[in-house]
């Protein structure tokens, strides 16, 4: 009964706060974390014992790793490697080593202040994209350079949090031998990992996507995510570690973007109850009892990373309006200094007020995050000439099609796209013909594209058209609704097996409409022409006439569907209509 009503605690907290949130443009971070101090032992006092939730709540960063590991393809790291490990790299160290110098100048120990570096000098990964996403600046210049330093910084988190509990031992740090011995048993177990990982996950995966039960797939899902973090948390490594780990292995897997898709609805509530637990645990005492130092820390801590961001991005090559625009937007704190000074104090590396100001700290700086962002946006506007602003067009995308069903249809459109270089993203969900495809050198990806969470991780609000390819007509129908409910912007070209086919897909608002044995029976039928003497012009209009009459009547007929008997009448006198226009135009042809 205590747990169902902290449940319907949490939910409705969260139900209230995020939308609130969401609406004034404040991002649903800041919405979780206000409704953790709202029912925190600090606020209302409805819920307490917060460690407990804490601990379990971390398994949302787990899984959140896990994702960021399904994003980082090696081919699209190397893309970004200049960007990413140049400026995001630049970024890291250079915010940390001036933020650690801040906190050793300030009175922190030595120890404390290089943990509080590292921490503050990441962003939120989560808070940023989602707000540039919502602006729609994901593709603009500034939004790409932003997106290269979080990545970098997602990166670099592992590291910091593998390190962080090798430090333990009281404040004065452990022994030389003791990291030493840390590092060779993190090499060991890694190396472990990926063997294992590389020889076992593909396999195990195909063999339960082979079943054909979806939440079989799920839990296989899931159980990949705990093995990895639960053998890392065996030799006193961080979970997320492993689950990052898990994720790069298969982010080349045909089964990623199903993978991804299972995981967002656990990592999406779980990542949420992590931020309601921080929140819960956010002192707000400290505001009240020194409001100065946390208003000055956090002060300190924005202008700090702004004015390192804005250096490295002018130094990279922007623009003065781009580089304001990047250190507006990642010049927060983000998620995983709170997990890392968690770490630190339970390591012993950092005193538990210290992390708790700085925690609060973190949370405001997100919160200020909007506000300096729409005034980088006014700056922008009256710095910027109308020339300078047309260079932010997005480029092109990569994957402007989407392939739902990579068969013998859906491999010819490929091939086709591929020769033009167009990058498109194929989904199929059989297995065996996955692997049949993929040994011919075609990328498809193993899922289901009638279900939304899948193509959203298959980025499907990113392109531009979708070709539904599916044999199976009921899956072929499901897939058309979906997409034309939620992403209104694609355009459908469907394949149909026959006539009733293309009529349903019409009804679900498939756009281009392609009955699969229409045109090669018409070629067939154009060289029998040919051979029964006709000229080869003459077979090839009479073909061309057929075609044209076909899909006319195909359309005026859509509303007559439902009804067999003048649908039938119809049929014949389609085809006497037809003779006569033949005649019609052998007459003509005889008269010129």
């Amino acid at each position: 009964m205590a747990f169902l009503i902290q449940v319907t605690i949490f939910l409705a907290a969260a139900v209230i706060a995020v939308p609130v949130f969401r609406r004034l443009g404040l991002g649903a971070v800041l919405g979780y974390l206000a409704a953790g101090v709202a029912v925190g032992p600090r606020g209302l006092g409805l819920a307490g014992d917060v460690d407990s939730i804490l601990h379990f709540a971390e398994f949302g960063v787990v899984l959140l790793l896990f994702v960021i590991g399904l994003e980082l393809q090696p081919t699209r790291l190397w893309t970004m490697r200049r960007s990413v490990f140049g400026l995001g790299g630049a970024q890291v160290l250079v915010s940390a080593a001036v933020i650690a110098l801040a906190g050793y100048a300030l009175g922190v120990p030595a120890l404390a202040a290089i943990i509080a570096g590292l921490g503050l000098s990441l962003s939120s990964t989560a808070f940023a994209l989602q707000t540039l996403a919502e602006k729609g600046q994901l593709t603009a210049r500034h939004g790409r350079a932003a997106f290269s330093v979080l990545l970098f910084q997602d990166l670099a988190a592992i590291p910091m949090l593998a390190v962080v509990p090798l430090l333990g031992g009281g404040m004065d740090g452990a022994s030389g031998g003791d990291i030493a011995l840390g590092i060779a048993k993190v090499a060991v177990v890694l190396a472990a990992v990926v063997v294992g990982g590389r020889l076992l996950l593909n396999r195990l995966l195909r063999l339960v996507a082979a079943s054909g039960v979806r939440e079989a797939f799920t839990a296989m899902t899931l159980l990949t995510v705990v093995v990895t973090a639960l053998l890392m948390q065996l030799v006193g490594l961080s979970m997320a570690l492993g689950a990052f780990l898990a994720g790069v292995l298969l982010a080349e897997s045909e089964y990623r973007h199903a993978l991804e898709a299972d995981i967002e609805p656990f990592k999406g509530l779980l990542l949420g109850l992590f931020f309601i637990a921080v929140g819960m645990s956010i002192d707000l005492g400290l505001i009240v009892d020194e409001p100065l130092t946390v208003i000055g820390l956090t002060a300190g801590l924005v202008s700090l990373k702004g004015a390192v961001l804005f250096g490295l991005g002018r130094l990279s090559g922007a623009r003065p309006m781009v580089a304001l625009r990047l250190a507006a937007t990642i010049a927060q704190g983000g998620e995983f200094a709170f997990v890392i000074f968690g770490a630190a104090v339970l390591a012993g590396t950092m005193p538990e007020d210290l992390s708790n100001l700085l925690i609060l700290v973190v949370g405001l700086s997100m919160a200020v995050t909007p506000l300096l962002m729409a005034a980088a946006e006014r700056l922008a506007a009256r710095g910027e000439t109308p020339a300078a602003r047309d260079m932010e067009l997005p480029p092109v995308e990569e994957n402007q099609v989407i392939i739902a069903g990579f068969g013998r249809f859906g491999q010819m459109v490929g091939r086709l796209l591929r020769a033009r270089k167009i990058g498109f993203t194929a989904l199929e969900i059989s297995p065996d013909q996955v692997d049949f495809v993929r040994r011919f050198g075609n990328k498809v990806h193993y899922g289901d594209a009638s279900r939304l969470d899948l193509l959203r991780a298959a980025k499907a609000d990113a392109a531009k058209i979708f070709v539904l390819a599916i044999d199976d007509v009921e899956a072929s129908l499901r897939t058309a609704e979906t997409v034309r409910q939620n992403f209104p912007h694609l355009k459908i070209y469907a394949r149909a097996r026959n006539r009733q086919h293309a009529y349903r897909l019409m009804e679900v608002g498939a756009q281009v409409i392609q009955r699969e044995t229409l045109l090669s029976s018409l070629d067939v039928g154009r060289r029998v022409l040919e051979g029964l003497g006709f000229s080869a012009g003459e077979a090839a209009r009479t073909t061309d006439m057929f075609h044209d009459h076909d899909v006319k009547r195909l359309e005026e007929h859509f509303e007559m569907r439902h009804d067999e008997e003048r649908m039938a009448r119809l049929a014949r006198e389609w085809a006497l209509e037809l003779e006569e226009l033949f005649e019609q135009d052998a007459a003509e042809e005889r008269a010129e």
